[in-house]
């Protein structure tokens, strides 16, 4: 948390016009947006292959419990590398809205550290919850190579770290709107994937000690409504 006593977080030039501003949004942030244009490859390539082909990659490469049991390692990597046929500009919003934010703020070691055990301990839990549907006959004992891959969990884990840096008390509003979706996601669904979001979630709020003393001030919403407002004032009327 940011304290007032920390220096502000250090601020590069930006250039003129909007080609320099997106330059500048993009290089203060490189992990989030080179993940992202990866994701933009693989999506790609998603559309190019056939089914069958592209069936049998993502089941290859998912962290279902057969894969977490056999080769834990790569398919943890590997799964984050795709994204199940979805299409890739939501992704793009949420990177622009949360992600390259919280990397700006908690710095890329820290950033990438958050994401990672938010990515692990979802997919364990969520498996760990899938096994367990499994084991009471839920569910059919087929779901052990079940299809579990993408970004999400590394993601939400991330929207939760990045609650300690929203300025009160549109911290309690963001707060109960992450918390919301998330309880609700599962209260609707009870499937192992909503169960990982609300983990990652509980993950992310729990990585506070990254968070800690990081420098830069809290986002404030109605800050960077009156700075959007003064850059673009009201066009007279004549």
């Amino acid at each position: 948390m940011h304290d007032g006593l920390e220096p502000p977080s250090p601020v590069l030039p930006t250039r003129r016009g909007w080609p320099g501003r997106v330059v500048h949004f993009i290089g203060t942030a490189p992990v989030t947006f080179g993940w992202l244009a990866v994701l933009f490859l693989t999506t790609i390539a998603q559309h190019l292959l056939p089914r069958w082909h592209l069936l049998e990659l993502l089941r290859k490469d998912s962290t279902n419990l057969h894969h977490l049991a056999s080769d834990p390692i790569r398919v943890l990597i590997t799964s984050l590398l795709w994204l199940d046929g979805a299409a890739w500009w939501p992704y793009l919003v949420g990177f622009c809205l949360f992600l390259a934010p919280a990397e700006r703020w908690l710095g890329r070691l820290r950033f990438v550290i958050a994401g990672l055990i938010a990515h692990i301990v979802a997919t364990y839990a969520s498996e760990g919850y899938l096994y367990w549907q499994i084991q009471e006959a839920l569910i059919s004992p087929r779901y052990l190579n079940a299809r579990d891959i993408g970004v999400s969990y590394f993601a939400v884990g991330i929207v939760g770290l990045l609650t300690y840096h929203i300025a009160r008390p549109w911290r309690w509003l963001y707060l109960f709107i992450v918390l919301a979706y998330c309880v609700g996601a599962v209260a609707i669904t009870p499937t192992f994937t909503p169960v990982g979001h609300l983990v990652a979630l509980f993950v992310g709020f729990a990585c506070y000690p990254l968070a800690r003393g990081r420098p830069g001030s809290p986002v404030d919403p109605m800050r960077l409504l009156e700075l959007w407002r003064f850059r673009h004032p009201p066009t007279p009327v004549a």
